[in-house]
């Protein structure tokens, strides 16, 4: 059993968890990630940390209330346990001398940047931060960013609620054509690490991506997170997360993950009439 040592609500549908995980704390790394289970019946989810501490001995995860796990996961409070919590899963992001660097995190995408970018900083790096989502009520994580030592925070959002009105992509580009990047990195939906990937590789600039795939044992033996990289099968849990995203097959990454999307409504509408008859 893992204790939950710590919970935020950090938007209507975006939460943080703490968790007291000694073993995993001692050897997290930026870029990787999680599987756990809330109870002993429940699913596989990943999810990668946010955050940890060696010394304290707990690691934290962000994730947004799209399932009825994630649904589960909302509900807990400080005091409660998971059942299990295996990682630290997948490789490190890449850090060491990458020069002028621009990590793009978008929605809660800004939950893996964050450790990066921190990452990054002590690498040495150079690192300018674009922050984006839809509006201001769901960025995240803005004051963890702000107290870094970045070159620079760029906030933007769909509809200028908070930073400039415009998608992340448009200040990266601008970054590109001003030569002043050496090294990007994107994360968040899909859909944006495809463009920001576009817009990259127009520059020259190389750009990798944290992928998100359908994931179940996280270990390379399932083949649920199969993705085509460069035209070559990858597994996003032992050869990634991270992958060069000028090579990814965007389309087919964004169909797999749409393939369960129904069943995952279902489950958690149903999860939440359970709920309601018991309130």
């Amino acid at each position: 059993m893992f204790p939950i040592v710590h919970t935020r609500r950090l938007s209507d549908a975006v939460f943080e968890m703490g968790v007291e995980a000694p073993a995993i704390a001692r050897k997290a790394k930026a870029g990787q990630f999680l599987i756990l289970r809330t109870d002993e019946n429940g699913e596989r989810i990943p999810l990668t940390f946010s955050d940890w501490s060696a010394e304290e001995g707990w690691i934290r995860f962000i994730f947004m209330r799209v399932g009825k796990t994630t649904h589960q996961l909302s509900r807990m409070s400080a005091g409660e346990s998971l059942a299990d919590v295996a990682g630290p899963l997948g490789v490190p992001t890449h850090v060491e001398g990458l020069g002028r660097v621009v990590v793009v995190g978008g929605g809660v995408g800004a939950a893996v940047a964050y450790p990066v970018a921190r990452a990054m900083l002590a690498a040495g790096n150079e690192v300018t931060v674009i922050l984006g989502a839809r509006n201001a009520d769901l960025l995240i994580l803005e004051d963890e960013f702000r107290a870094l030592p970045l070159k620079e925070l760029i906030i933007t959002t769909d509809d200028g609620s908070a930073g400039r009105k415009d998608l992340v992509t448009a200040p990266l580009k601008e970054l590109c054509d001003a030569g002043a990047v050496d090294h990007s990195m994107a994360i968040g939906p899909a859909i944006m690490m495809k463009f920001c990937a576009a817009t990259t590789k127009e520059a020259g600039v190389p750009c990798v991506v944290s992928l998100n795939p359908i994931m179940v044992d996280g270990t390379g033996m399932c083949g649920a997170c199969r993705c085509t990289v460069g035209g070559e099968t990858r597994f996003g849990c032992v050869d990634g997360p991270d992958f060069d995203g000028h090579l990814v097959d965007f389309e087919e990454l964004m169909s797999r993950q749409r393939v369960y999307a129904d069943d995952e409504r279902l489950a958690d509408a149903e999860y939440s009439r359970e709920c309601s008859c018991h309130t």
